[in-house]
């Protein structure tokens, strides 16, 4: 972390409960659901798919608060802000990121929606295919936002999720511009190729402005981003367009590009058996940018990604079970 920053990374996203299940793909199929996708749902749909789950498992998620989990699990300083409600999940969610280690103080919402929750079905092969109902998540308002606290950000971290809600994107364009007048960087995560389809003309017109210094995707997202099924071509047109772009390729491994010339790899880290893929892409951003802060070499930042990767889809659930800092530690060695 740099001397004059206090937090590594702040994260601006979705604060969510996440609820877990195993599912058949039978009952994927039936649902109509795209397996291993994410959709948005109202609060109706909500309560209905939630009875058609099996047991399950509720945890503190949401893709920028994952990333932040991980990070202070190995040791950053971070910070958060996001909206939940004044009711249960909202309580919950508050008490896990702070018991983490994470700066959270975003006031909770007195009425109106209550706290969001992803229902999160997942099928033997490990894949989740994700409900959410972002409630109060959505409802992020630009005076809620931190300007110190972001000004005093190294990275700020931007949840593609949370782009789509009016409100919330209005909140996310005013931290940019706090971030960058200060002198920081700016991280952005694609998230979802559904993001793409519905704000992909604003988003390449913030990476043609050079408004992020750090882009995340996956296969599908990059290819959505650059209009082309060719994932070579794609990463060649997006690449020279922001100084580090960043993309994950699930089992095989990931690739970074530095200044739209110099090419990265880091293979897929070993595995048995996948439980559960929920998280998967926001560890990876946990250990990339838990790297950027130790002021690693980009291969080192791939590698602790990959680790954190791993080590999360070998279990249930997006936040570590296992001492991550000893893992990355002792894989790095």
């Amino acid at each position: 972390m740099s001397a004059s920053a206090r937090f590594d990374v702040l994260a601006i996203g979705n604060a969510i409960v996440d609820v877990i299940a195993r599912a058949s793909d039978e009952v994927i199929e039936s649902e109509g659901l795209l397996k291993g996708g994410m959709r948005l749902i109202d609060a109706d749909e909500a309560d209905r798919l939630y009875g058609l789950m099996g047991p399950a498992i509720e945890m503190s998620g949401g893709s920028a608060a994952n990333t932040l989990a991980g990070m202070a699990a190995l040791g950053r300083k971070t910070a958060f802000i996001g909206q939940v409600a004044q009711d249960q999940l909202g309580e919950v969610f508050t008490h896990d990121l702070r018991a983490l280690g994470v700066s959270y103080e975003t006031p909770a919402l007195s009425e109106g929606a209550p706290t969001a929750r992803c229902l999160i079905l997942v099928t033997p092969d490990g894949q989740r295919t994700m409900n959410t109902f972002l409630g109060a998540s959505h409802l992020l308002d630009q005076a809620m936002i931190k300007e110190e606290w972001i000004a005093d950000a190294a990275i700020l971290y931007l949840e593609g999720y949370l782009w789509d809600p009016p409100l919330s994107r209005a909140a996310m364009r005013r931290a940019i511009d706090v971030s960058r007048s200060a002198g920081r960087k700016v991280a952005f995560t694609l998230s979802d190729a559904f993001i793409i389809d519905r704000h992909g003309d604003d988003l390449r017109g913030l990476i043609r402005e050079g408004l992020f210094d750090i882009l995340f995707a996956n296969e599908v997202e990059i290819c959505a981003l650059a209009g082309s099924d060719d994932f070579d071509a794609a990463v060649a047109s997006v690449a020279g367009q922001v100084p580090l772009l960043v993309v994950t390729r699930g089992e095989k491994g990931a690739i970074a590009v530095v200044n739209g010339t110099e090419d990265i790899s880091v293979v897929a880290e070993a595995i048995d058996d996948v439980v559960d893929t929920t998280g998967a892409g926001d560890l990876f951003a946990a250990g990339f940018l838990s790297g950027q802060a130790e002021g690693r070499s980009i291969a080192d930042c791939l590698k602790m990604g990959a680790i954190c990767a791993r080590e999360i889809i070998a279990q249930v659930g997006p936040r570590a079970q296992c001492d991550l800092k000893a893992e990355v530690a002792a894989k790095l060695a």
